[in-house]
C-alpha cells in the first residue's frame, strides 16, 4: 500500500509540474515513480513519509533537498540540467538528468530526507497580486483606514510587504515604480473594474503593522532561510527565482514579525482594533492544516468577523484551492465583516495571472 501511494504522488506531482511548464521536474518525477515502485534510491529517501496524503507533497519536498544540494555547488552532475544553477534542459536530457538525480539520491539519502519533516515554504511572492487585489477591495469595502497585516502559514513572511510590490497588466499599475518586486501579466481578459476603481481611489496604502504565523517560520535574512525559499523555486522558474530575489531585498529593508505558531493558536490573540482595518489572509496553506486545526481556525475567524465594527473593520482574504470546483479552482475569495464570502477571481497557482471571477 505505501509504495503504490509513493508512485501515485509522485505521479500525481509529475502531472502538476507539466500543467506548469516545469518539464525537468516532470520528467524527473515520472522516472521517479518508477523508481519507487522498483525499489530504488528514491523508495529509500521516501521510505517513512510514503503514507503521508498526496497534499503533503512529498515529492517537492524531495526535489527542495535536491535543489538545495544543486544551488549550494554540492551536485555538479545534475546542476547542469537546472536553469537556476546556469545549466540548460530540453525533454532530450530526460534519461542523463534522471541518471544524475538517482545517482544523487544513492548518495546523499540523508541530506535529501533532512528536508522531509517539513511541508515546502514557496512563500510564493506571485501571490501576491490575488491577496493584493483582495485587500484593496476590503480597503475600498471598508473605508480608507490604515491597514494591519495577519498572515496565516507566512512562512518568511514575504508577502507581509506586499503592498510595496508592483503590480502590472494591460493599461494599469499598482504600487511603487521603483520597487524590485515587479507582477508583470498579472491580469488575463482585462483587469476587473472594481479593483480598477479601488486602486485609483487608493494609489497608496498605509501599512501599520505586518505579523504572521508559521509552525516553522522561516528567516528571511539568514543563509538558511534564504537557501530554503530558493530551494522550492522550480529550476526551470526563472522569473519567479528573480521575483523571489526583490522580496528578499525588501524584506531586509521593510520590518515584519512572523511568530512560530499554529494558526488557530495565533489567531486566539487578534482582536479587532479601532481605527484600523484588520485583515486576515493566507494563500495555498490550507491543505497542510489538520482538518480539527482548521475548524479552530474557522472559528476564530467567526470570532473576528463577528467583532468588527465601523471604526474597526475585519477582512478575510484566501486564495486557495478548490479543487472540486473545475479547472479554475484556484480562487481568491473575500469575507468583510460578518458579510457572505464572495468570489473575486481565479488564477494560475502561483498568482500570475488572475482572472476575474
Amino acid at each position: 500500500m505505501s509504495v503504490e501511494h509513493a508512485v501515485a504522488a509522485m505521479e500525481r506531482q509529475a502531472r502538476a509540474c507539466a500543467n506548469m511548464d516545469a518539464g525537468l521536474y516532470h520528467d524527473l518525477l515520472v522516472r521517479a515513480a518508477a523508481d519507487v515502485r522498483a525499489g530504488g534510491p528514491c523508495a529509500s529517501v521516501t521510505e517513512g513519509y510514503d503514507d503521508l496524503p498526496l497534499d503533503a507533497v512529498v515529492p517537492l519536498r524531495i526535489l527542495g533537498g535536491v535543489h538545495a544540494l544543486v544551488l549550494t555547488g554540492q551536485a555538479p552532475d545534475l546542476a547542469r540540467f537546472y536553469p537556476s544553477a546556469g545549466g540548460t534542459y530540453s525533454p532530450a536530457d530526460a534519461d542523463a538528468a534522471w541518471a544524475a538525480l538517482r545517482a544523487l539520491l544513492a548518495d546523499r539519502r540523508d541530506d535529501v530526507r533532512a528536508w522531509l519533516p517539513r511541508p515546502p515554504q514557496t512563500n510564493e511572492v506571485g501571490r501576491a497580486n490575488l491577496l493584493l487585489a483582495g485587500l484593496l477591495h476590503a480597503v475600498a469595502g471598508t473605508g480608507d483606514r490604515p491597514v494591519r497585516l495577519v498572515e496565516l502559514g507566512a512562512s518568511a513572511g514575504l508577502n507581509l510587504r506586499a503592498d510595496r510590490f508592483r503590480v502590472e497588466a494591460d493599461d494599469f499599475a499598482w504600487g511603487p515604480a521603483d520597487s524590485p518586486v515587479r507582477l508583470p501579466g498579472a491580469w488575463r481578459n482585462g483587469v476587473p473594474d472594481w479593483l480598477r476603481d479601488a486602486a485609483a481611489a487608493h494609489p497608496e496604502l498605509t501599512v501599520v503593522e505586518r505579523l504572521g504565523c508559521d509552525v516553522t517560520p522561516l528567516d528571511p535574512g539568514s543563509p538558511e532561510g534564504e537557501l530554503a525559499l530558493r530551494a522550492y523555486v522550480w529550476p526551470e522558474h526563472t522569473a519567479r527565482a528573480g521575483r523571489l530575489a526583490g522580496a528578499l531585498e525588501l524584506a531586509r529593508r521593510v520590518p515584519a514579525r512572523v511568530e512560530a505558531a499554529g494558526a488557530a493558536d495565533f489567531l486566539a490573540g487578534i482582536a479587532p482594533r479601532p481605527g484600523t482595518l484588520t485583515v486576515v489572509w493566507h494563500s495555498v496553506m490550507r491543505q497542510y492544516v489538520p482538518a480539527d486545526e482548521w475548524a479552530r481556525v474557522t472559528a476564530e475567524l467567526d470570532r473576528l468577523a463577528s467583532a468588527a465594527t465601523a471604526d474597526a473593520p475585519v477582512a478575510h482574504l484566501l486564495f486557495e484551492p478548490y479543487p472540486d470546483q473545475g479547472p479554475d479552482h484556484f480562487q481568491l475569495r473575500a469575507r468583510l465583516g460578518d458579510a457572505d464570502e464572495r468570489l473575486l477571481a481565479t488564477a494560475h497557482p502561483h498568482g500570475l495571472p488572475a482572472r476575474a471571477a
